[in-house]
């Protein structure tokens, strides 16, 4: 984890808010920049959608001297997934803690990721052994923090304040937050729809009562779910989506946040 400069976890309450997806637009849309060099490590075990996300179902790991060499999408971004190492797709991994734990451990030991400006993580949902193992393991290094994703309905909210409160409670930044499947902008008329009403104020509303920091929404669009099956980046297959632009805000002030961390470091 040396050669790292940036770590940041992706978190969601609850699952179906968007986690993954928000994962791999956040990797494609860093790699953009062909100075940095993006890693996206998939530490969703049971349910790991990240090697169909990003166009690499069927590929395997390969070992090499150093270690294990991820997957790589572009020359500039790396992917390590336990998806990799099923025999098919369709595998289920019916494992208890201790193995999952392993497994975690050996893909920041043993991947060799070489020099790596940002290293994404893709986190199941909830406040479970992935989550405390991630933790321990990179507890020695510096994490930048975590992006939490939800929905803007209530229910979801109710397990972000969890999420937020195991944040503080292993002392992890929390970067801040995103409202996923924020309203449906129909391609014909135009009109916005709200498929999710926030009947509590929404995710903006949320962060002000905890003082934490939105960083904005992301509209519905039935791109996304065809772009992540097809294993395609959704922000250059349709750049001109409204959706598009609310990643690359977002994306943005990921980024300044991490600058601005490693400028107090110094």
């Amino acid at each position: 984890m040396k050669g790292v400069k940036h770590k940041i976890l992706v978190l969601s309450g609850k699952g179906g808010v968007g986690k993954s997806t928000f994962s791999a637009q956040l990797a494609h849309g860093l790699a953009a920049d062909d100075t940095k060099q993006v890693a996206l490590l998939d530490i969703d075990i049971c349910g790991p959608s990240i090697p169909k996300m990003m166009g690499l179902e069927g590929e395997q790991v390969h070992q090499s001297g150093s270690g294990w060499s991820p997957v790589y999408v572009e020359e500039n971004l790396g992917v390590m997934s336990v998806g990799f190492l099923l025999s098919s797709p369709d595998d289920a991994v019916i494992w208890r803690g201790p193995k999952k734990n392993g497994l975690i451990k050996q893909f920041l030991r043993d991947v060799d990721w070489g020099e790596v400006d940002y290293l994404i993580v893709d986190t199941p949902p909830g406040t479970s052994d992935e989550h405390l193992s991630i933790m321990q393991y990179l507890g020695a290094t510096h994490i930048d923090g975590a992006v939490i994703i939800t929905t803007p309905q209530e229910v979801a909210l109710q397990d972000v304040r969890k999420e937020i409160n195991f944040c503080h409670k292993v002392k992890l930044p929390v970067i801040g937050v995103v409202e996923n499947m924020s309203g449906f902008i129909c391609p014909k008329c135009k009109n916005e729809s709200e498929i999710f009403p926030p009947t509590t104020g929404g995710a903006e509303m949320m962060c002000k009562n905890l003082n934490v920091s939105f960083l904005g929404k992301v509209p519905l669009d039935p791109q996304i779910g065809k772009s992540c099956d097809n294993g395609q980046s959704f922000l250059s297959e349709v750049p001109e989506s409204p959706a598009t632009s609310s990643y690359k805000n977002i994306i943005q002030r990921i980024q300044d946040y991490c600058g601005l961390h490693q400028s107090q470091e110094k």
